[in-house]
């Protein structure tokens, strides 16, 4: 699937920090974006039993209301020691606020109680194009690394002041922006998205 020059792309979400994320991404493009928030577009509830299946119903459900492409994202941590959870729950592991603080808690308290000294871990992100017929592509990123405790640095967001990638030192939360978004796993799949745009 292309996406047609001068097409409007609902980008699916209502976490800020991703809408922020993937405009980012989509600026040097472009392509006029609009978040799923700003446009009152209610949020569809994650029924999937994975990544792809849940940035699908994501895109889908933002293409559908307004007859327009749109950009869906479904992303997360899976820790090795934990059969990878929180993997797809790790918006909930939050709670209802969705209190990342308390997630990266949870984490490390999850891992202490298995005794587990292995902090391998790896995000996951799936971007999901859906075209306003309903037909959707997905393009899946991944790194690598593992997680360090206490949290560091103040950028990003979600697990980001956990999250160390492989060959750095640094946590996501102490990277600067620029150099995060050309690393990331949602990098990644961005860099498979772009085909869609030429």
């Amino acid at each position: 699937m292309k996406l047609p020059r001068g097409a409007t792309l609902i980008v699916a979400s209502h976490n800020a920090g991703k809408v922020r994320e993937i405009m980012q991404m989509l600026a040097p493009f472009g392509i006029e974006t609009k978040g799923a928030g700003q446009l009152g577009l209610p949020e569809p509830e994650e029924t999937g039993a994975t990544f792809v299946e849940n940035a699908a119903l994501k895109a889908r459900a933002a293409a559908l209301a307004t007859n327009c492409y749109a950009l869906a994202d479904d992303s997360g941590l899976a820790v090795e020691a934990l059969d990878g959870a929180p993997g797809i729950y790790s918006a909930r592991w939050g709670g209802e606020e969705r209190d990342f603080a308390a997630a990266m808690t949870r984490v490390e308290r999850e891992l202490k109680d298995k005794g587990a000294d292995n902090t391998r871990a790896k995000f996951v992100c799936v971007l999901a194009l859906c075209d306003p017929s309903g037909t959707v592509d997905a393009f899946q990123g991944e790194v690598h690394g593992h997680l360090e405790f206490p949290p560091r640095g103040k950028n990003g967001f979600g697990y980001d002041p956990i999250f160390v990638a492989e060959g750095e030192t640094r946590t996501y939360g102490e990277l600067e922006p620029d150099e995060k978004h050309r690393t990331n796993h949602r990098a990644r799949a961005f860099e498979k998205f772009k085909r869609s745009l030429s």
